[in-house]
């Protein structure tokens, strides 16, 4: 299957107008999802004026972070396993995917050992489908009073992937259920400015329903091209 892919600029201009239609005069920022793309297509976007790349495997990451311009700014995105978490505390700028409270307190860890505040969010699976990670919204209100006790990390708000499906009504239920878990959140702590949300298909209605943050791949460099990483 081929899908047509856009300009950068182009995209960002579309993300300006939703979100000036929708009222927003917060800042969202795009992240360009790279997994499995080569180094080649990472640094045609970056000639374009991108800056913040989103990456799912560590070893991939770390092969491209080494090739790439020093001045990317590296979000990680994946599943994060705890024997890789010290590759990845210090290195980039914000860490998606905490999925539970264990992983969460080995970053803490791992963070004030190395002297740094590790900058998180807390991924929480609002489609309640049983192929994604995430706390349910009961685990992530419990755990929650817990995290901000953890030395080394600053939880910054909340991610989450939508549903399998083309369904526009349960797309949009799943990301407004994350902005309200987000706002019950912040009634028991400190403010939360980042909902990562939303992706080549969705982003839209995720806009719609507060992002700040969307992870967007296939719309700027097209089909994946590697397997693997």
């Amino acid at each position: 299957m081929t899908e047509e892919y856009i300009d950068y600029w182009q995209l960002l201009a579309s993300i300006d107008s939703i979100a000036a239609r929708e009222g927003r005069n917060d800042e969202v920022r795009l992240i360009a999802v790279s997994k499995n793309q080569p180094v080649e297509k990472l640094l045609g976007l970056y000639k374009q004026g991108c800056r913040l790349f989103g990456e799912s495997k560590v070893q991939e990451w770390v092969s491209k972070k080494e090739a790439l311009p020093k001045d990317i700014e590296w979000h990680f995105i994946g599943t994060l396993q705890k024997n890789k978490v010290r590759k990845v505390v210090g290195e980039v700028s914000l860490i998606h995917s905490i999925d539970s409270l264990e992983l969460a307190k080995k970053v803490a860890e791992v963070s004030v050992e190395k002297g740094v505040t590790s900058h998180i969010l807390l991924e929480v699976n609002t489609s309640m489908e049983g192929t994604k990670h995430g706390f349910t919204e009961e685990e992530v209100m419990e755990t929650y009073p817990q995290m901000q006790l953890l030395e080394g990390i600053s939880v910054d708000g909340l991610m989450t992937i939508g549903p399998n499906t083309e369904d526009e009504g349960k797309i949009r239920r799943a990301f407004k259920n994350l902005r309200e878990i987000k706002e019950k959140l912040e009634k028991a702590g400190k403010r939360l400015p980042h909902l990562s949300m939303g992706m080549s298909h969705d982003f839209q209605i995720a806009l719609e329903e507060g992002a700040t943050l969307i992870r967007v791949g296939t719309l700027l460099f097209g089909e994946r091209t590697q397997k693997g990483g």
